[in-house]
């Protein structure tokens, strides 16, 4: 048993070492290469192109006699007396702590002769709605339930001080 182990042991060794003695010598076109390489002359490089100096700008709309980018096209009236308003009096329902894309319509459910909207908020619950109760962020009001959908109101900033009205949906989920 032993002699078999040293004899495989010998028969290794040797095709590793008549592997490794192939790998050797033989470099002499490659020293030939690299000396050939070095004796070129290098290339020409290019100048970086010239740089330009900044150049400030100051705008002056009202010096120059043109309209601030900041400013309306058209005078408005004051805004937030007039249009919708959010009620900030009015207590928050659970469901407007969600965005509308976080909430999915699944289904409505008829009790007596009320027709609910079931709505899964993004934790996997799921809410009785009707009319008149809120969801999302923006005081979305619904206004209809449907079987494929609820339609709701919504009261959204119109970038310039005062609210306007968007109709929004939340469709049934497949």
């Amino acid at each position: 048993m032993r002699a078999s182990h040293f004899i495989k042991q010998g028969l290794v060794l040797s095709l590793l070492a008549l592997g490794l003695s192939a790998c050797g010598g033989g470099s002499d076109d490659l020293d030939a290469y690299v000396n050939e390489v070095k004796k070129r002359k290098g290339g020409v490089i290019e100048p970086l192109p010239e740089i330009t100096p900044y150049e400030v700008f100051n705008y002056l709309a009202d010096k120059q006699g043109i309209r601030s980018p900041f400013r309306p096209d058209t005078p408005q009236s004051v805004a937030g007396n007039s249009g919708p308003r959010p009620d900030d009096e009015r207590s928050r329902e659970y469901l407007e702590t969600f965005p509308l894309d976080a909430l999915a319509m699944v289904g409505t459910l008829h009790i007596d002769e009320t027709m609910y909207g079931l709505v899964m908020t993004s934790d996997g619950l799921i809410h009785r709605v009707i009319p008149g109760n809120f969801l999302g962020q923006n005081d979305g009001r619904i206004t209809e339930i449907s079987e494929s959908e609820i339609e709701l109101v919504e009261i959204i900033s119109d970038g310039i001080g005062g609210y306007i009205e968007r109709d929004a949906a939340v469709g049934l989920s497949d």
